[in-house]
């Protein structure tokens, strides 16, 4: 008698979130190809769920996995090495709830996907893990890995040693600080936010000079509880775009449910539209348009007529939720196409004049020069599918530039079963107008990670450099680039 086996339907990229990541020490990593650039002076540190199961049980969301960072040092000062090499050094954020629980070898606390398990009461008495698994911030002294439900952990630049919460001055317990902060060029000043739980909603927004410090909060109450998880920086402006999805909190103030689960989409809430002045913090104007949802936005600036311009990934609902934690799964089913569409807005009343779609095709993680951050720009980086992927079962396997002068999409070619990273810009010191594009890339064809680098104004020729990494790193989120 034969046994037939069961073939997996699952895609490559599943691999790389098959099992917990392993951190490895500074190494010295191989080129496999090319050189690297001479004026590339800095590290890349991503931020990404690196463990989605404990104790042979899963987590329930992708956001739910416990936070790892990855800090890749280009010709580091600090190792003494001379101009083509690079190091790298993977570390867990050593979070309260990530030892506890690797001490007790089970999940222990509920997330954004899940419960806390055992008893009843163990969903009311244990709060929620920070997980510090989203986005990282570079200050002079110390690296913050960012959650968006609780204060940021301080890490050690070069060695990722965890040094603990950080409150930055201001933020007292229950007041979070979110993942997507946003640093003014031309000030250095770094402006953030945080949404406050209740069944009202509490947004505090947050001005920190270039160290970190909070100099400045204010706070203003929302309708319901919304989820918001990206603002815009736009000129003297802050805009925060409030998509109709409400939290029932019931459910998850009882233990019932998940806040994933307990969120919902009410289209006829339509999209509220919150203009911030960026000296005072006042609410300048507040506006309502049509319904969407989004993650994250692209550049924002004031254009000469004085309206605000801003580039944003709009979903038409919320199946994006469904989507992210099927892929956890290894499996997708659920399709959440997305668009960039560029809209106009009047800063004075909060009115959308205008909005246009700018590329018709499933893209994310749009990435604006650092440099160029507030202030109209030419490029927009981000991540799309190769052409004749299946969006509703694969996970981006392309990294792109859109040119607002011509219009033009520019599309590398990574390889089949090869999967991008979000596009990290690294500016050259030596000529302010060119740059490089980094990316971390899981090829699925020999379960391995490789950090590829590129010269931002040519996607479509062959990566400069490609470097081996030591052990698979997990499709991450969000990171930065930090020159030395």
């Amino acid at each position: 008698m034969h046994t037939i086996e069961k073939k997996s339907t699952k895609k490559a990229w599943a691999q790389a979130l098959a099992q917990p990541a392993k951190e490895f020490p500074p190494t010295q990593l191989q080129i496999l190809s090319g050189k690297i650039p001479e004026g590339l002076h800095g590290t890349l540190y991503r931020n990404g769920p690196a463990r989605l199961e404990r104790g042979g049980i899963s987590m329930g969301h992708w956001f739910d996995g416990d936070g790892a960072i990855l800090a890749v040092h280009f010709n580091s000062p600090y190792e003494g090495e001379k101009n083509g090499g690079a190091t790298a050094v993977y570390r867990y954020v050593q979070t309260d709830g990530y030892k506890e629980e690797a001490a007790a070898e089970q999940l222990l606390y509920g997330n954004y996907g899940m419960t806390a398990p055992g008893p009843i009461w163990n969903k009311w008495l244990k709060a929620l893990k920070n997980c510090a698994n989203t986005s990282v911030l570079a200050l002079p002294d110390k690296l913050l890995a960012l959650w968006e439900g609780d204060k940021p952990h301080a890490l050690d630049l070069q060695t990722l040693n965890t040094l603990g919460k950080d409150d930055l001055g201001a933020l007292k317990d229950g007041l979070p600080y979110s993942a997507h902060p946003k640093i003014d060029p031309k000030s250095g000043l770094i402006f953030n936010f945080g949404i406050s739980v209740g069944l009202n909603g509490i947004l505090n927004i947050f001005k920190s000079d270039f160290t970190g410090k909070i100099q400045q909060k204010t706070s203003f109450e929302l309708d319901g509880l919304p989820l918001i998880h990206d603002f815009v920086l736009a000129g003297q402006y802050l805009v925060f775009f409030v998509s109709p999805v409400r939290l029932n909190f019931l459910p998850v103030l009882t233990g019932f449910s998940s806040y994933s689960h307990s969120l919902e989409w009410k289209p006829q809430l339509g999209t509220q539209v919150l203009v911030f002045d960026c000296e005072t913090l006042c609410l300048v104007s507040r506006g309502e348009t049509e319904p969407w949802f989004q993650w994250h936005f692209g550049h924002g600036y004031v254009d000469q007529s004085g309206l605000i311009v801003v580039d944003v990934v709009r979903y038409q609902d919320f199946q994006t939720n469904e989507y992210l934690r099927q892929v956890a799964t290894g499996e997708i089913h659920t399709p959440a196409v997305s668009t960039l569409s560029r809209i106009h807005l009047e800063p004075s009343t909060a009115k959308v004049k205008a909005i246009e779609e700018i590329i018709d095709r499933h893209c994310e993680f749009p990435v604006v020069p650092p440099q160029d951050r507030g202030q109209y720009n030419c490029q927009t980086y981000l991540v799309v599918h190769q052409q004749g992927m299946d969006a509703s079962k694969e996970i981006f396997g392309a990294i792109a530039r859109f040119d607002h002068k011509t219009n033009i999409l520019t599309i590398t070619d990574c390889g089949e079963n090869r999967y991008p990273s979000e596009p990290i810009y690294a500016q050259n010191p030596q000529n302010p107008e060119q740059g490089w594009i980094i990316t971390v890339v899981y090829d699925g064809n020999s379960d391995c990670s490789q950090v590829w680098v590129y010269d931002a104004d040519r996607l479509d020729d062959s990566p400069v450099c490609r470097l081996a990494l030591p052990s698979v790193i997990p499709h991450s989120f969000h990171g930065t680039w930090k020159p030395y």
